[in-house]
């Protein structure tokens, strides 16, 4: 068994597409990145290569390439799914928290799960997904960025 953790943040912009867990919210603001600046399963990317002992999700998928640009990173958590699957292992399970003042992001917990598990080939109750607010503290409480933490756990097929 391996355990592996992954953080992330972004920046709020107008004119962009609020995306987390693969999943598209409607909201006057979107996340800032190279790709399309999934703050959580960017965080689910990090845990998962983090537990495979294989660097973060800067090493494999540079925002320097242009062949990230605009990527929906539900790809890029596939691309990692593969190297686990490579080295023989599977998700036990996964619990990620986002940390955003706005939207309420209840509504679509459920819709993230079931993106995030079929990206990661497991059943939906393998994946837990918590959100909360900073209480209006900080860059996220004043709705500057978004952030999310990942802690997974993974074992031999």
């Amino acid at each position: 068994m391996r355990i592996g953790s992954g953080y992330d943040v972004h920046r709020l912009v107008s004119g962009r597409p609020l995306i987390l867990g693969g999943v598209a919210i409607a909201f006057e603001k979107g996340l800032m990145g190279h790709s399309d600046a999934d703050v959580l399963t960017h965080a689910v990317c990090d845990a998962l290569l983090g537990a495979l002992g294989l660097g973060d999700i800067g090493k494999h998928f540079p925002d320097t390439s242009e062949a990230f640009k605009d990527i929906s990173s539900i790809l890029l958590l596939r691309r990692c799914v593969e190297l686990m699957q490579q080295a023989g292992y599977r998700l036990v399970n996964l619990d990620a928290t986002i940390f955003a003042q706005a939207p309420k992001l209840s509504p679509h917990k459920a819709e993230m799960e079931k993106h995030l598990a079929g990206a990661l080939h497991a059943d939906a109750d393998r994946v837990n997904i918590k959100a909360t607010t900073t209480e209006g503290l900080g860059y996220i409480g004043r709705g500057e960025g978004m952030a999310a933490e990942c802690t997974l756990l993974i074992d031999k097929v």
